[in-house]
């Protein structure tokens, strides 16, 4: 492999690395150093995720870690690689894409992989430059940490660099250099890119892969008569089922769900044209790219399954039987309406659950969508509501919310009488612990990014500040968790990066 970093080699980041990816062999990737920047400086860091990667306190005041987390210099013990996938986009088949930005620098003795994501063209860059602009960095930095923060399967991020370097997009912006963290950042895309070739050997050495490290009660269950691959297949649909779920309850699009950005293990990956709903529209449509609105807010779940459905098509050739497949399938719609019910349910402070719930949920979710209401502080102010005691007095901002007065009245009485036999005091504690104050709103993190354009960082670190416990008060910060202003609607966010 080439080391020829533009810098000196030497450990830059004390950690037991290795590469138990690289041992799949040379179908699955391709060896190479990333692409140096120059006059590279921090944009962020997460402590957290430091902490979790069992860095040293210090890890941050090192020069040498800011070059090597920009690309500029050799981390000993790493194995620097991108790996080639394929997948669709859109709904077409794309045939080979793979890590057209991003680089695997290897895995940590935390059993977690470390993904530099920008840091230059590989062969599987399709003409691109294989950069990444400061503004997406951004995005996908605060994106990671807010969705850990709220409790949903995601990848992590360490850091930001920046450099001045240039990167032509729609404008000519500036470099920058996310490093993402997470158990493994293989996708559907890796096993539908071995299958449409025939390479069932590969495929079955990368499914072997994946049983062995991630799903070890694959190989031994006796459902599907034994057969570890359509236990794979049921498994990974009921990890998609509870992110999407989680997804759909927080009210997050991810905007651009092709089978190559879905984790084998279940994550939020890939944070492109992603938002977090202002006015419940249960029909928005997030990524502006998205002329035929296929990843729109409500067609997720079921775009999951079609996704689900590739894996499985994918996967045939190992498990053998299309019955076997179908039916590993089928525990998606199973899981994923019984988590969505339990987090809807949690969010309405329902302590026990009854039949009657679903139809109270779906009013609630009618009631909003009526006047788009903003969801995420309607869910607020009504567990601050039942915090209080549930009275008229405390009602007031909550039915502030809404225009047709008598249609909220209509539906308070319907919720104060399900649950006035509850204790109100941990029905309140538990929403409040439920539904977010703070979440990263398209205005705040644009805010943010145009401050840090003029190297003013304290944005990204006041939002990160705040994300990173989106429950609490956080006083003095009530702006951040306000109505979005007027201008907020005229944001575009795409599939450019």
């Amino acid at each position: 492999m080439n080391k020829a970093f533009d810098g000196p080699t030497g450990t830059a980041l004390n950690l037991a690395w290795h590469n138990e990816f690289a041992g799949l062999g040379e179908p699955f990737y391709t060896r190479l150093a990333p692409t140096p920047l120059p006059s590279a400086y921090w944009v962020a860091r997460s402590d957290k995720v430091a902490r979790l990667l069992g860095l040293e306190p210090a890890w941050a005041d090192s020069d040498a870690s800011l070059q090597a987390l920009t690309g500029n210099r050799f981390i000993d013990g790493t194995d620097p690689l991108a790996s080639v996938y394929s997948g669709h986009q859109f709904g077409v088949w794309a045939g080979q894409l793979g890590d057209g930005r991003a680089i695997l620098l290897g895995e940590t003795g935390a059993g977690l992989e470390v993904q530099l994501k920008g840091s230059g063209a590989t062969p599987y860059s399709r003409m691109g430059d294989g950069r990444a602009v400061l503004r997406s960095s951004i995005r996908e930095f605060l994106a990671s940490e807010a969705m850990y923060g709220l409790g949903i399967p995601t990848s992590r991020a360490l850091c930001i660099t920046g450099s001045d370097a240039p990167v032509r997009r729609e404008t000519v912006e500036t470099a920058a250099v996310v490093t993402r963290v997470a158990p493994s950042f293989i996708r559907f895309g890796h096993f539908e890119h071995f299958s449409s070739r025939e390479q069932y050997d590969d495929l079955r050495t990368l499914a072997d892969y994946v049983i062995r490290r991630y799903y070890p009660a694959c190989a031994s269950s006796e459902k599907f008569a034994g057969n570890p691959y359509a236990n794979l297949l049921e498994a990974v649909s009921e990890r998609t089922a509870v992110m999407v779920a989680a997804w759909q309850a927080v009210g997050f699009c991810h905007g651009v769900m092709n089978t190559d950005n879905m984790s084998i293990l279940g994550l939020t990956i890939d944070y492109g044209p992603f938002q977090f709903l202002d006015g419940f529209d249960p029909a928005h449509i997030c990524n502006h790219s998205d002329n035929q609105g296929r990843y729109a807010y409500n067609k997720q779940p079921n775009v999951a399954y079609w996704n689900l459905f590739c894996l499985g098509q994918a996967l045939l050739p190992l498990i053998g039987e299309q019955e076997l497949a179908i039916a590993a399938l089928e525990s998606y719609k199973a899981v994923f309406p019984a988590q969505l019910e339990d987090r809807m349910r949690s969010k309405l402070g329902l302590l026990e659950a009854r039949d009657e719930d679903r139809q109270l949920i779906d009013a609630t979710l009618r009631l909003l969508a009526s006047e788009q209401v903003d969801y995420t502080i309607f869910w607020r102010r009504l567990s601050r509501y039942v915090a209080d005691g549930a009275t008229p007095a405390a009602a007031v901002p909550v039915r502030d919310l809404f225009i047709d007065r008598a249609a909220f009245d209509a539906w308070l009485l319907q919720y104060s009488q399900r649950i006035e036999a509850q204790d109100a005091a941990a029905a309140g504690l538990s929403m409040l612990a439920t539904n977010p104050k703070f979440i990263l709103r398209n205005h705040l993190g644009e805010e943010a990014i145009q401050r840090a354009k003029l190297k003013d960082f304290s944005g990204v670190h006041t939002l990160l500040r705040l994300l990173d416990n989106p429950f609490d008060e956080h006083a003095g910060f009530e702006a951040q968790a306000g109505f979005p202003p007027d201008w907020a609607r005229s944001i575009e966010i795409s599939c450019s990066s």
